[in-house]
């Protein structure tokens, strides 16, 4: 399978930030219903995205940074995972409330709620579009063990 599930990952990232972009646009424009429906596209591709990042972790296992890649670009790239991490997981917990208080028509939480939700998520997908890039274009050919294995041997 080779690259072939972080590609699709990151296409998914891709979509879904490109779903959440035409969504604000619209709920701007006024178009409620368009944003309705952009906005839960974007939330079912980033959702696909999660599970099939979390089957691949636990199963397959995550790719390391080549040892080819130089000192400062291993160190500039473990804070930028760091952050990359923190930032996802932030926008992934705001998305899940944003969509709830849509759900329960809180439209006045929503709103404020979903501005800073939304930049957090345009945010989001370029970052992990880099990591993307890092790891398998830029310095491909890191170790991979499956988180299933280090935890049960």
């Amino acid at each position: 399978m080779g690259n072939v599930l972080p590609t699709i990952c990151t296409l998914l990232i891709a979509i879904s930030a490109i779903f959440v972009g035409f969504g604000w646009h619209a709920i701007v424009k006024g178009h409620r219903e368009r944003h309705q429906t952009l906005m839960l596209w974007g939330a079912a591709t980033a959702l696909l995205f999660f599970l099939i990042y979390v089957g691949r972790t636990v199963f397959v296992g995550n790719t390391s940074l080549s040892e080819e890649a130089p000192a400062w670009v291993r160190d500039a790239y473990f804070v930028f995972l760091l952050f990359h991490i923190v930032l996802a997981t932030v926008a992934g917990a705001f998305g899940l409330i944003t969509l709830y208080q849509a759900y329960k028509k809180d439209f006045v939480r929503h709103r404020k709620l979903g501005r800073l939700t939304a930049v957090l998520w345009l945010l989001t997908a370029p970052t992990g579009i880099l990591v993307y890039v890092l790891l398998y274009l830029l310095y491909p050919g890191g170790a991979m063990k499956p988180v299933i294995e280090t935890i049960f041997g």
